[in-house]
């Protein structure tokens, strides 16, 4: 029977993740020197992954398991620069394929688990940093345009802080549309896919295959199992792992960075206000990855629409969007005492931004974060 609480809980989940964190997206794309035909393919090819994924995920197990991108992974491609859409593209298909290995492989999977959770979320933090401080920034550019909305995010939050960030980014919208603040036409266009070359190094591997992965199962992954099992399901953890493993990259020829299980998102589709009965809440999955289809189609509208949008906006949405991840993610690197050392060692190394060898500043911090896990561990 039709219950309009699972289309409500997937149309807020949906419009949350998608417009709360398009930007992150554009400015990943924009980073690697995307053409705005392949940024509009790696919005559209992202979104059929996530859509895929769900339904597939949701209709195989009968559960509400939801899929999305990887925030984590997106601030980490747009921090690391130097690197060309062909070289980010060859890192989104090896960090692919070793989310298949990890799926597939239950060594693999304990090796990911095994990483303390306080230099995983110090990573995190550090890749998470600049983009808040450069929202913070933005006032300084257009003081006039940017306070307001600011101040308007935290009044929303407040109230609804799953709408606060869609509500500013709107908000933001209209007002520069409205104002003459835009810089160009907009054009309605048709979505549409391209191939892209894939091209690996040493690198790019080390650099950015390797942490997107790691930021991807850790933050990502392994939250979002964490939100299934806190609401009663037992997905298999294998096999999903895989599935999204599989569609990353797939998508990846096409442009599309990682694909992964929902965590904050999930939340909302997996808890009673979706559904009072949890052996029904599954359809709110299959209304998820539906208008994720929707998304697909409309999504070089999107780019045209968001590319004329002050630059100062962009930056202000990047950075009130990650401001939760970022407060998330610093509690739990600084929850135990014994951890916060090799935590905020990972965190400042990654923050820093520092290049080694053409590797870039995630790995290390990942690297120098354990050698001071384990050098504390051994004295102990």
């Amino acid at each position: 029977m039709f219950r309009f609480s699972a289309l409500s809980a997937a149309l807020v989940a949906s419009f949350v993740g998608f417009g709360g964190t398009m930007a992150l997206v554009l400015g990943a794309a924009q980073s690697v020197g995307a053409t705005e035909a392949q940024t509009a393919s790696w919005i559209t090819a992202i979104c059929i992954a996530v859509a895929i994924e769900t339904l597939i995920l949701t209709i195989w197990f009968r559960m509400p398991i939801i899929a999305a991108w990887s925030i984590a992974g997106l601030a980490l491609v747009t921090a690391s620069t130097g690197y060309s859409m062909n070289e980010a593209v060859g890192a989104f298909v090896a960090a692919g394929l070793l989310t298949i290995a990890t799926g597939l492989f239950r060594p693999l999977m304990r090796l990911v688990e095994a990483i303390p959770g306080a230099i995983s979320a110090g990573m995190l933090g550090g890749i998470l940093l600049p983009f808040v401080v450069a929202g913070a920034q933005a006032a300084t550019i257009d003081p006039a345009f940017i306070l307001p909305l600011a101040a308007g995010f935290f009044v929303l939050r407040t109230y609804d802080a799953q709408l606060a960030v869609i509500g500013v980014l709107f908000v933001g919208i209209a007002w520069a549309l409205l104002g003459g603040m835009t810089e160009g036409d907009i054009t309605i266009e048709t979505s549409s896919l391209a191939f892209v070359v894939p091209e690996i190094s040493v690198g790019s591997f080390f650099g950015l295959a390797v942490p997107l992965y790691v930021v991807t199962m850790a933050s990502q992954n392994l939250p979002g199992l964490a939100v299934l099992r806190a609401d009663g399901y037992r997905p298999p953890a294998g096999p999903v792992i895989a599935v999204t493993g599989v569609f990353s990259t797939l998508t990846g020829f096409l442009g599309a960075s990682s694909t992964n299980l929902a965590a904050v998102t999930a939340a909302i589709c997996t808890g009673e206000d979706a559904h009072p009965d949890p052996h029904k809440r599954w359809v709110t999955g299959i209304w998820y990855g539906l208008i994720y289809i929707v998304f697909a189609l409309f999504g070089a509208s999107f780019v045209a629409l968001v590319t004329v949008l002050p630059a100062s906006l962009i930056a202000l949405v990047l950075g009130i969007a990650l401001l939760g991840p970022l407060a998330n993610s610093t509690r739990i690197a600084v929850a135990e005492e014994r951890d916060r050392i090799p935590a905020m060692t990972t965190f400042a190394i990654t923050a820093s931004g520092i290049v080694f060898f053409g590797i870039g500043a995630a790995f290390w911090g990942l690297m120098l974060g354990l050698a001071v896990h384990f050098l504390a561990l051994a004295k102990r």
